[in-house]
């Protein structure tokens, strides 16, 4: 295994947590070398390069010692996948496991995102947000509330997108807050840690049953469906969805509909999206209507959306609330079915406020205003050349996109192939085009977006051979 230097103790290693990282290097990195490259992210603690006992040779493996967690993340977001000397191939970083740890894998960046804290009980999601924005970019805040009182516990969760901005958050946010990393959410532990079982039990104080959010975080199948037709309305909706939409894509959709008081999107052990996502309302009325128009909804276009009712754990076994809850569903249906189709704009129903319209364009970039395209016969001054993961949007939502910046002549879509190509009249707009839009998101598809190279003028002019 590593060797460390016998003067430092083993307990030191992993004070703080996740302040070590473990490197996959080319054996000819040097301890020195790697000290130099990593320096430039905090104080460095020790540097141990891995050697075969017998000949004394690198195994081509190192551990990076910082002396705060927040310096070995950043290090790690900045370091994974460059090449440190020239010769050499790309080194992998990761936070490496703690010592006592009997794991066999090393800790995910999905474990290093999300803290959990101690709040005032007088404390909105977005007072939450308020306070904890300062230390990076908030993917989402929950507040974990009573399930009989719906009153806050004063305890929440907040989730970055980066390990450094939590890891930044816990060491400078007011103590009071007593901030530590959640625990990893896993089918086992997360009812746990919603519910205030032993994971989070000193914290939870009382003998509450399960909050408003405990629900497990497991498969589809985990979860009890509901039959609509047979008057099975609940608060809690799953969506499944083939496309790859992130947690913001799904919260704007569904945060439509007034009264969204809860989405997570489902991931696995790497962080990645199961395809699932659990939305819960704060009324029967909103829930019921988001399933009614957004069940079957293409968003992305080609990708329909399957919305279905779960269990929210609420008993409506009794007479009075189970007429109460069909009366108010049968309301929301009436006003569904006479109201305009899903692929119409949602306009405010009953007393809902009014709604945005629902663009086919989504994506996090602050788009320009559209702009008309440019004459087909219209010089090509730029190309610009797009690859599309996982595939290539619909020509007009390309179109929708890229004519905002001005001059766009025409879209190409690559036949059998997730590439395609946008000419420009004017080099300066397709230039804006690219800086914009290069690495980003639309409709759940990634683009990267580069100069396309100069077509070959002269192979239209070589004779053509017998």
């Amino acid at each position: 295994m590593e060797e460390y230097p016998s003067k430092q103790s083993t307990e030191n290693l992993d004070d703080p947590p996740n302040s070590r990282l473990f490197a996959v290097t080319s054996r000819s990195i040097t301890e020195d070398e790697l000290r130099e490259s990593f320096s430039v992210f905090g104080d460095i603690q020790g540097v141990w390069v891995v050697k075969d006992k017998q000949t004394k040779e690198s195994k081509g493996i190192a551990y990076v010692k910082f002396a705060k967690s927040s310096q070995a993340c950043l290090a790690m977001e900045e370091m994974h996948g460059k090449v440190l000397m020239d010769g050499t191939k790309p080194i992998k970083v990761f936070i490496a496991q703690s010592r006592s740890s009997n794991r066999h894998r090393d800790v995910e960046d999905e474990e290093l995102t999300r803290i959990f804290v101690m709040i005032p009980k007088t404390f909105s999601e977005e007072d939450l947000k308020d306070t904890f924005k300062e230390y990076g970019d908030i993917e989402y805040c929950v507040i974990i509330k009573n399930k009989s009182t719906g009153e806050s516990k004063g305890l929440g969760y907040v989730r970055y997108y980066k390990p450094s901005q939590a890891a930044i958050a816990i060491e400078n946010c007011d103590k009071t807050y007593r901030a530590i990393l959640a625990e990893p959410r896993t089918k086992t532990t997360v009812t746990e840690e919603y519910s205030g079982g032993t994971s989070r039990g000193e914290y939870m104080g009382g003998n509450d049953s399960m909050n408003q959010y405990a629900f497990p975080m497991a498969e589809p199948g985990n979860y009890q469906g509901m039959d609509y037709r047979s008057g099975d309305f609940t608060r809690c909706l799953m969506i499944s969805t083939r496309a790859a939409l992130s947690q913001e894509q799904i919260f704007a959709l569904f945060d439509l509909i007034p009264g969204m008081e809860y989405c997570e999107l489902q991931r696995d052990s790497y962080g990645m999206s199961k395809g699932h996502a659990l939305i819960r309302y704060s009324n029967l009325g909103s829930a019921v209507y988001a399933k009614e128009k957004l069940n079957g909804f293409e968003y992305p276009p080609g990708n329909r959306l399957a919305v279905n009712f779960v269990d929210d754990g609420e008993d409506r076994s009794s007479p009075v609330g189970r007429m109460a809850m069909q009366l108010v569903a049968a309301q929301m249906m009436s006003a569904v079915w006479n109201g305009p189709s899903n692929s119409q704009v949602m306009k405010p129903h009953q007393g809902y406020s009014a709604v945005s319209n629902m663009s086919r364009v989504q994506t996090d970039v602050n788009l320009p205003p559209l702009k008309k395209l440019a004459p087909p016969d219209s010089k090509s001054k730029e190309r610009l050349f797009v690859v599309f993961s996982p595939s290539p949007l619909p020509l007009d939502v390309l179109e929708d996109v890229f004519c905002r910046f001005g001059s766009l002549i025409e879209v190409h879509l690559v036949p059998g192939r997730k590439v395609g190509y946008m000419k420009y009249a004017d080099k300066q707009c397709a230039d804006d085009a690219m800086a914009v839009l290069h690495g980003r998101v639309v409709n759940g598809v990634k683009m990267k977006v580069m100069l396309a190279d100069p077509p070959r003028e002269e192979s239209h002019k070589r004779p053509r051979t017998t």
